[in-house]
Formats: C-alpha cells, structure tokens, sequence
C-alpha cells in the first residue's frame, strides 16, 4: 500500500503542474522548475553577492517579470556554473578532436572560453531585466497616442476610472498597457486598494516616465474633480504629435543601419576572406591560427554573432505601432 505521505506529496505535485503550466506550454514550466532548483542549490549561499545586483531588483520589477530578486540572483550563479563548465569541456574537446590543436593551448583556450562564459553569462542575465523593461517601455510609449483617445471615449461616455482600466485590461489584442491595466485591476479587487492607490502603486512600478505623466494627471483629475474625458483627449493628441517625430528620427535611424549593415556584415567579411584566401596562399596565419581555422571562426561565430547583435540593436529601436 502506499503510505497517505507519499500519496499526498504526489498530489501536490500534480496541482502544482497544473497551476504552473499555462498558455506557452512546458517552457514556462521547465523554466519554474530551473529557479527552483537554482535555489534550492544556491540560494542560501549568495548573501554576500546579492549587494552587487542590488540594482537588479527595480529592473525586474520594472520588466514585469514575476520573478523574486534573490531567485533570480540564484539563477544566474546555477546558469553561469553550468554554462563555464560546459565550456570549459567542450571547447578543449573541439580544438582537439576537430581542429587538431595540441592539448596545452586547447586547454588554455577552454580556460579562456570558460571566463569568457562567465563574463558573457552574467552580461547577459544581468541585460535582460534591463532589456525588458526598456522594451516595455517603448511599447507603453507607442500605444500612448491610441490608449489615451480610447480612454477619452469612454470617459466621454461617462464610463467610471475603474471600469476605464477594467476595458483595458480585457482588450482582445494583447498590448503593453493591458498588463498595467491588469495589475492596477489585480491592486484593486485583490488587495483592496482604492483606485488611487493602484495608480500611485503603478506610477511608482512603470518604466515609462510618459506613462507615469499621464497616470499623475489622471490622479489629479480625478483628485480636482476636473473634466477627466477633456485631458485624455488633450493627452492624446499630445501624444500622437510625438509619435509622428518619433516616426521621422527612426526612418532617419533606419538608413544609417542599414548603412552600417552593409559595412560591417556584407562587406567587411568579404574583404577578410579575400584576406585570408591571400595568406593561405602564401603560407601565413597568426600563431597556431592558420587561415582556415580564421575562415572558419569568422564564418561559424563572427558573422552569425554580428548578425545577432543587429538584430537586437534594430529591435530596440523599431516602434511597435
């Protein structure tokens, strides 16, 4: 038989599978799985790191992620671990195996990729809060123009504030502005607060300092008791002037990425092979570093690295709407 605590841990189990799952799939789930196992090892033992990212703290509140300041601080030492190990193995393995390197400067180049791993893993974990709640902010900034007239719709309508944010939050196109509706609704019917607080709570918490403008004068409109549906109308075509410069300065933008793509991706490689077809003719190469192996490092990991970093940079800067 089994014993009733085997029987009730494994129920347990099963609702939290079925409260962690959602709409993605297994890939939020796995990914709970992780920061839990990420704390379980680590979590007790990084008191004295976590003053370092201390900064980290508002990033991640500011991104909307639903990740707690010390869970992902753990998450980040298990990863950069895991990821400096692996390297540290693989990359002496491929020169060796696949490059012919002998092992002394295999092994001194796992060294390097392994610091280099840590380096780059922690960059990485340490940008994306950063990322995410710049990105969340340039999308909150593009709806502003067309949140702030449907706004004014509805309170031209005399429809209440809450009921204003309640509409947003169940707009049947997912947006930026929906998550901050949601959790001002989730502030008032959860914890109880009163319409102003939720919004003082989000002006604090939002990364759009545009945002935080038009949820401030909101609070004094409704505070003053003035024509709520006249601001949001003014807000709007405030707004949409703005969008329109914003519009202009990326087209602008725009060329001159494209300029630099070609420069740096389409040309700049050309002229490097060309470069190191004339070495392996005449024999040349840097060190151990023969013009294959160069070849072939520009084309497996600079080129697809350079395109990867455009990618990103031309994300950051496109608008949404």
């Amino acid at each position: 038989m089994k014993s009733p605590k085997i029987t009730e841990a494994f129920k347990k189990f099963l609702l939290k599978i079925r409260f962690t799952k959602t709409s993605k799939g297994s890939e939020k789930f796995k990914a709970g799985i992780l920061q839990s196992v990420a704390y379980r090892l680590v979590g007790g033992r990084i008191s004295r790191i976590l003053p370092l990212f201390e900064d980290l703290s508002l990033h991640l509140q500011r991104a909307g992620l639903k990740t707690g300041f010390r869970v992902y601080i753990s998450l980040v030492v298990f990863s950069t671990l895991i990821i400096a190990l692996a390297t540290f193995v693989a990359v002496p393995c491929l020169l060796v195996f696949m490059f012919g390197i002998p092992i002394f400067p295999a092994f001194l180049f796992g060294l390097g990729g392994s610091l280099f791993a840590i380096a780059f893993s922690i960059l990485v974990f340490y940008i994306y809060p950063v990322y995410r709640a710049d990105k969340f902010k340039r999308e909150l900034e593009d709806e502003l123009a067309f949140t702030t007239g449907y706004m004014s719709i509805l309170a031209s309508a005399g429809v209440p504030p809450e009921k204003i944010f309640h509409s947003l939050s169940n707009l049947p196109i997912p947006l930026a502005v929906s998550a901050e509706a949601k959790n001002i609704i989730r502030d008032i019917n959860l914890f109880g607060l009163d319409i102003i607080s939720a919004l003082e709570q989000t002006s604090k918490r939002t990364p759009s300092e545009r945002f935080r403008e038009v949820i401030e004068g909101f609070i004094s409109t409704i505070h003053s008791g003035s024509n709520l549906a006249a601001y949001l109308r003014e807000k709007s075509k405030q707004h949409m002037k703005l969008k329109r410069i914003s519009l202009r300065k990326f087209s602008d933008t725009l060329s001159m990425l494209s300029e630099f793509y070609v420069a740096i991706l389409v040309t700049g490689p050309l002229l490097l092979i060309i470069m190191l077809a004339v070495m392996a003719m005449m024999g040349g190469g840097l060190g151990f570093l023969g013009p294959d192996l160069l070849l072939n490092i520009l084309t497996y990991i600079g080129i697809p690295l350079g395109s990867i970093m455009f990618l990103i940079i031309l994300d950051a800067v496109s608008p949404k709407w």
